[in-house]
């Protein structure tokens, strides 16, 4: 049964760190020309505003892409990333913050079928949806739905809170690919789930501090 996750305050709270925390297992749910495809959120990524030198939108940095993150949280913000890959966050924080959480693996949950043929692969494996450019394309998320509001009730692409709620081990690790972002570069607000096979692979995952 549908569980759409529409409580707004949830993404209106400053503490990006914690809301990226409560989204891990979470479900990411699309409809898209009728195909609905389900992923439960396993890895993500905090981003903060002004002062987070891997942010987007450091130093409140406004461009036409990252004007997005300056709405209200539950906002989509969906950008191109090397000329292939969508990549999907969250917006949070009340409006003009600019904080983001990215997704960056998820666990297959519905419609795996579909998930396989979008990412041309033939049998199930963590490379289906583990990274934020695999898991877009497995969900067919693109840069069209920049914008949106997750908690519309026409949207196309929305979370639900699982009846199961499953409990892992949580740990916490420096983002994956900020290496240029100076003193953030070391915070250590990547989550994911520690023995979940669909995270992100990364030399990471061994130095990963347990915090749950």
């Amino acid at each position: 049964m549908e569980n759409r996750l529409s409580d707004r305050d949830f993404f209106l709270r400053e503490d990006v760190v914690q809301i990226s925390k409560d989204l891990l297992g979470m479900h990411l749910v699309t409809y898209f020309d009728g195909i609905r495809t389900i992923g439960r959120i396993v890895e993500v990524e905090a981003y903060r505003g002004p002062d987070d030198k891997a942010c987007h939108a450091y130093n409140n940095r406004r461009t036409p892409r990252t004007e997005v993150m300056y709405q209200q949280g539950g906002t989509a913000y969906i950008y191109f990333c090397y000329g292939i890959h969508h990549l999907f966050n969250i917006v949070t924080a009340p409006a003009e913050k600019a904080h983001a959480v990215l997704i960056r693996a998820l666990e297959p949950v519905e419609n795996i079928e579909t998930m396989l043929a979008r990412r041309g692969m033939e049998r199930l494996q963590p490379r289906l949806t583990a990274g934020p450019g695999a898991l877009s394309q497995a969900l067919g998320i693109k840069t069209d739905w920049s914008g949106i509001d997750l908690l519309h009730p026409d949207s196309p692409i929305w979370l639900e809170k699982p009846e199961q709620f499953a409990h892992e081990a949580i740990a916490a690790s420096p983002r994956i690919g900020v290496e240029s972002a100076g003193f953030a570069a070391t915070w250590p607000w990547r989550f994911f789930y520690q023995n979940n096979r669909w995270v992100t692979k990364s030399p990471f995952n061994k130095q990963g501090v347990n915090i749950f």
